[in-house]
């Protein structure tokens, strides 16, 4: 015989989990509709060669997850046992993240340009979960190096998140947002500054691409993703390099899947960057 009170913290569970449910799934749509790396909106560019919408940084956004979040704290019955946020899984090759938060440093205009175009840069992600190399396009995409490599020597991606995986029509990591967690929808950080596209034409997005988010033409950040697999996207995202190691360490990040479970959301491996340098030669 089920006591009123087993009832009772049932019915609450019930709730409780179907608010969740539906927490998750709004969330997910946000994500969908407002960033470049939506699966859905990647389905209408793979099946009717659309323009695809962009990744924003949406304060409306950040004020929805809150709002949402207050209102679950209040609804959500007392009892200890209920869960809250998925359940997150070892992955592959990956450790415990370097203890250090990112410093959310802002400027107001794009730096002063500092590199040399006719030069070539490395870039090197030291992760949690593995080092990527990346060769830097200066000649094709001067502006977006050049930020780069200011935002790296300023320790501006250090501590910070990859925030977004996508598994299904579009195969990318994205990182690069100091404000990201490991389970509160991220995509909405920035310097401060923003700066115009390059190299858009013709662009191509194979694997080992490594190319900038924006929130529509000439809105380039902080925000970049690396190419896992052969994707289609329309030219809109600078390319501004090509991984040269590490692709394993992405593509095992990916095999992990997304912390929620579903072809768009964060990536299961908590993955963070140690350390993000910029180097020439």
């Amino acid at each position: 015989m089920v006591s009123s009170e087993q009832r009772r913290r049932q019915l609450a569970r019930d709730k409780y989990e179907r608010q969740l449910e539906r927490r998750v799934a709004a969330a997910a749509a946000r994500r969908r509709r407002n960033t470049i790396l939506g699966a859905s909106l990647a389905v209408v560019v793979l099946a009717g060669g659309g323009t695809l919408i962009a990744t924003g940084a949406f304060s409306s956004d950040d004020k929805g997850d809150k709002k949402a979040s207050a209102n679950s704290a209040q609804a959500a019955p007392t009892s200890t046992d209920e869960p809250t946020t998925p359940t997150r899984k070892p992955a592959e090759g990956c450790a415990a993240p370097a203890p250090g938060a990112p410093n959310g440093k802002q400027w107001q205009a794009e730096p002063p340009m500092t590199i040399d175009p006719s030069g070539s840069y490395a870039m090197t992600l030291d992760s949690n979960c593995g080092k990527v190399t990346i060769a830097l396009e200066a000649a094709k995409a001067p502006h977006t190096v050049n930020s780069f490599a200011f935002l790296a020597g300023e320790q501006y991606f250090d501590h910070t998140k990859c925030h977004r995986l996508t598994t299904d029509g579009i195969f990318v990591l994205q990182c690069g947002d100091p404000t990201a967690s490991a389970t509160v929808p991220g995509g909405t950080g920035g310097p401060g500054y923003k700066f115009a596209d390059e190299n858009l034409t013709g662009a191509t997005y194979p694997a080992g691409t490594v190319a900038m988010a924006n929130s529509g033409p000439g809105t380039n950040g902080s925000q970049f993703f690396l190419v896992y697999k052969d994707t289609k996207l329309p030219p809109n995202y600078t390319p501004f390099g090509k991984i040269t190691g590490g692709l394993d360490a992405v593509q095992k990040i990916a095999a992990a899947g997304t912390l929620e479970g579903s072809p768009d959301g964060h990536p299961m491996a908590d993955v963070t960057f140690n350390s993000v340098t910029v180097a020439k030669g």
